[in-house]
């Protein structure tokens, strides 16, 4: 059943349930912590429609740098804002930043621990018909092996503005993952959230699986936890937006009362989302784990949700997914 503590949106399992990106959230978001603190300042690299940088821009054009296609030099110059007291956000694809400047990230930044926030909008294969080029599927990996860094991949569009908000206060190194496509909002104002903590989406009384699951595909994983009770296979599905830090006691429950574990992430399998939960496991409770991503390859052109299908990604993948570790 529906954990009520989630307070989850009314129209979570509905046909009406509302869709936007969450970069939209990073939008809003952004804006607001803007308002609240006048140390706020966003970086974009050429990309700030896409990014929804423009609404921060719109709102505070003298606290707004247009980079130009120079991301190195973003975050290098955000690092310098850093240390003299400003709060960058530095926005761009996550394809891009971090991709093409993991370097000045890694050493102007998270070396020296500023407080700069790294956006990396477009994330994952839902990016669509962009293309492999455009679909980062690595980040996770990269961002979380980073000193310093807390990883932070919001659930969807209310979610992600919450996110902003906690990272413009976190001061330290924050990389926020954002997402393209249209994704259902089923979250509220009311929903809680906290960097470092994992939510409870579905709770049965005996589950026999648990399903972890990050970013904006929690949505498919608890649809997946209610057609699975609906086979009568009980479950626990826990969205755990905060990569790193992991809510390890959350993660360790989970593992203890269901004894098998599968993870569910727009990212490669390896090394990402699955990855840190496989390593927490392997040393504090070992049980059986399938980590479901993109297996071993790069991404390619097509409608978001035909490339969900298409990597095993959506709620039919998932369940088959469930199924098959419970028969293992």
């Amino acid at each position: 059943m529906l954990n009520p503590d989630a307070k989850l949106s009314p129209q979570a399992f509905s046909d009406d349930v509302e869709k936007k990106p969450t970069r939209d959230g990073f939008g809003t978001g952004v804006v607001e912590a803007g308002k609240a603190d006048p140390r706020i300042v966003v970086l974009c690299a050429d990309l700030a429609e896409s990014t929804r940088a423009e609404w921060f821009e719109k709102e505070f054009p003298d606290r707004f740098v247009e980079m130009g296609v120079a991301e190195q030099n973003m975050a290098a110059v955000a690092s310098g804002m850093a240390a003299a007291g400003k709060i960058p956000f530095i926005a761009s694809y996550a394809v891009f930043s971090p991709g093409r400047n993991y370097e000045q990230i890694r050493t102007t930044i998270a070396l020296n621990e500023r407080h700069v926030v790294v956006c990396g909008m477009h994330a994952g294969v839902s990016v669509g018909p962009d293309g492999a080029t455009h679909q980062m599927l690595e980040d996770i990996g990269m961002m979380r092996m980073l000193p310093r860094m807390t990883v932070i991949a919001p659930g969807d569009a209310v979610e992600a503005h919450k996110a902003v908000l906690a990272a413009a206060r976190a001061g330290q190194p924050v990389y926020l993952r954002f997402g393209r496509a249209n994704s259902p909002v089923f979250t509220t104002s009311e929903t809680p959230f906290q960097a470092g903590k994992a939510l409870t989406l579905w709770q049965s009384a005996a589950p026999r699986i648990a399903i972890l699951s990050t970013g904006s595909l929690s949505y498919a994983a608890l649809c997946a936890s209610r057609a699975l009770a609906e086979e009568g296979i009980e479950s626990v599905m826990l969205h755990v937006p905060t990569i790193k830090p992991l809510d390890s006691e959350a993660i360790l429950e989970a593992a203890r009362k269901a004894g098998r574990v599968l993870t569910v992430e727009e990212h490669q399998a390896a090394g990402g989302f699955g990855s840190a939960v496989a390593e927490l496991l392997s040393e504090r409770h070992p049980v059986p784990v399938r980590r479901l991503g993109v297996d071993d390859t790069f991404g390619q052109s097509g409608e978001p949700d035909e490339l969900l299908s298409r990597y095993g990604l959506d709620v039919p993948h998932i369940v088959d997914a469930a199924r098959a570790l419970l028969a293992a």
